[in-house]
């Protein structure tokens, strides 16, 4: 053990971005006027960066139009569509805040949401999936003490844009010229494991900057074609897809409207695409439909997968079937923009499967006792801190969760079990609430996750706690078989009983064909544990 502690920050020789989105994004303009921004292949859309910097601008006129103030929040509420990412660089140019809504939430979120951030304006799709949206705003109207108006792309989006006309460009120089680069820019729902969802609030400087360096880590230039298949709703979507595109000058290539694997392998095929974002979860999924059909995947050279660590089967194959040889893992939190730590190109394969890599430029990483707030050794495990310009303002409206979770020296708290080797790469064991103690031994669901993948067709494990009298916990596993073939509750115990502690070993097995996730394609091990609480009659 090394007497070295677990405190590093990412020396740089870039310097941070001192602009607004609207400014960078001008500049991006500027510079490849030619070169594809967007690409929306559900919507048959394409844009240059000149043509996308003229919309976004007509945009903004129409939103002074309509009478949004610098500083009001403004909804968005749609899965992804051309009209989001023209909404989210349009209200950045003015100083307006964007308030993304999960595409999943229903009346009562709705109503929360619109209510706990002061929603003037609403922009929505008419519907999605099982979901109307337009009826859920007419019913959360009269609960929404501040809604003034609604515009539904497809139905009243033309007419909003119409506006624009009477608003000259002085009117809009005036306002883009007012925005300061610390404004607040947009507000993010995240739900923890108790109590309403937290309005996570970032700033230009947060979010810009976030987006930039993820694409420095990536080698992106104007010569790079993103397929982005994650939500816009969501921070991978926003900030490490768009922003991360249009600090750089690359393309935006937006597949479907959601996830659809055969769409988003069909796309990346058709339109070159150099690099791919998605979970875990999602690689697994396009993976399998490549047994059945021949995608050219040839284009492709990098990408992202965050929201859980990678598996090193499925890490393989990504790199070997996928051609993604550049593929990046990132880790992060809404909180902090969200990305806090990234692999680099070249990372040594082990780091890449077994680490969320080393702490991204300019940011600040500590790993402390949860106890006594001490920094800890390298190579001892405790909670993971960040602090650094992508650290959130607050959450809106809520002082007490902000100091919940932002100590008097702005270190984020993430929640996050992590542990730092003496090279400075980060692995992350679970959340704090995560961790299984069974007997008084500390359990990684995710070191039990990994070691299930090894067995033939589990196509993906997912590993919870649940309550035992005599032990506190016991460990229970969730597994999900490759089409086609069986796994017995014996056999996989068996399996485990040579190879790992016995305390590691699952007592309790669910087969299933889906896990409970969220929107963004995190896993929500809480409905897991709620479900197999009460299936088991614990």
């Amino acid at each position: 053990m090394s007497n070295t502690l677990s405190y590093v920050h990412g020396a740089s020789d870039i310097p941070l971005l001192g602009e607004t989105i609207g400014e960078n994004l001008k500049r991006t303009a500027e510079r490849f006027p030619n070169q594809e921004a967007l690409v929306c292949s559900h919507q048959d859309y394409r844009a240059t960066y000149s043509q996308f910097y003229q919309q976004v601008r007509k945009v903004s006129k129409a939103l002074i139009h309509l009478g949004v103030k610098a500083g009001d929040r403004v909804g968005v509420w749609s899965p992804n569509t051309y009209q989001w990412v023209l909404l989210q660089y349009a209200t950045a140019n003015i100083g307006v805040i964007l308030v993304n809504i999960n595409p999943a939430y229903r009346t009562s979120e709705l109503i929360f949401v619109l209510n706990q951030s002061e929603i003037s304006y609403m922009f929505s799709a008419l519907e999605f999936k099982s979901s109307n949206y337009k009826k859920m705003i007419e019913d959360a109207r009269e609960f929404a003490a501040v809604l003034k108006n609604e515009i539904f792309w497809g139905e009243s989006w033309d007419r909003f844009l119409n506006g624009a006309d009477s608003v000259s460009d002085e009117q809009l120089v005036d306002r883009e010229s007012a925005v300061q680069f610390d404004d607040p820019v947009n507000i993010q729902y995240t739900s923890g494991t108790t109590g309403f969802p937290k309005g996570v609030t970032l700033s230009h400087h947060n979010i810009l900057n976030n987006g930039y360096f993820i694409g420095i880590r990536l080698h992106y230039s104007e010569k790079d074609r993103v397929c982005i298949p994650v939500p816009f709703f969501h921070c991978f979507g926003m900030v490490i897809g768009n922003l991360a595109c249009t600090s750089h000058g690359a393309t935006m290539v937006i597949p479907n409207d959601s996830f659809d694997p055969v769409k988003t392998l069909q796309v990346v095929e058709k339109e070159k695409c150099t690099s791919l974002y998605g979970v875990p979860t999602m690689f697994i999924t396009m993976l399998n439909e490549m047994l059945s059909q021949d995608f050219n995947m040839q284009s492709l050279r990098t990408g992202v997968m965050a929201g859980s660590v990678c598996p090193p089967e499925i890490m393989k194959k990504v790199g070997s079937l996928m051609n993604m040889k550049e593929v990046t893992i990132c880790y992060g939190m809404t909180e902090t923009s969200p990305v806090s730590t990234q692999t680099k190109i070249g990372t040594p394969f082990d780091k890449q499967v077994n680490s969320v890599g080393t702490v991204q430029d300019h940011i600040e990483i500590k790993i402390i006792n949860p106890e006594t707030g001490a920094v800890v050794q390298r190579g001892e495990h405790g909670e993971l801190c960040t602090r650094g310009y992508s650290v959130m303002l607050k959450y809106w409206n809520n002082p007490d969760a902000t100091r919940q979770v932002l100590d008097e020296q702005r270190w984020m708290h993430t929640g996050d079990l992590a542990m730092m080797d003496e090279e400075g790469y980060i692995n992350i064991s679970g959340r704090i609430k995560d961790l299984i103690i069974r007997g008084g031994e500390n359990i990684s669901p995710k070191e039990i996750e990994d070691f299930l993948y090894q067995y033939p067709n589990i196509l993906d494990a997912q590993v919870i706690g649940v309550p035992s009298e005599k032990f506190g916990e016991e460990v229970m596993a969730w597994i999900k078989v490759r089409e086609g073939y069986t796994i017995t509750e014996e056999e996989l115990t068996d399996f485990c009983k040579e190879r790992i502690a016995h305390y590691k070993v699952p007592k309790y097995w669910k087969f299933v064909e889906e896990f409970p996730m969220t929107i963004s394609g995190k896993i929500r091990k809480v409905e897991m544990r709620e479900i197999s609480i009460k299936e088991l009659g614990l």
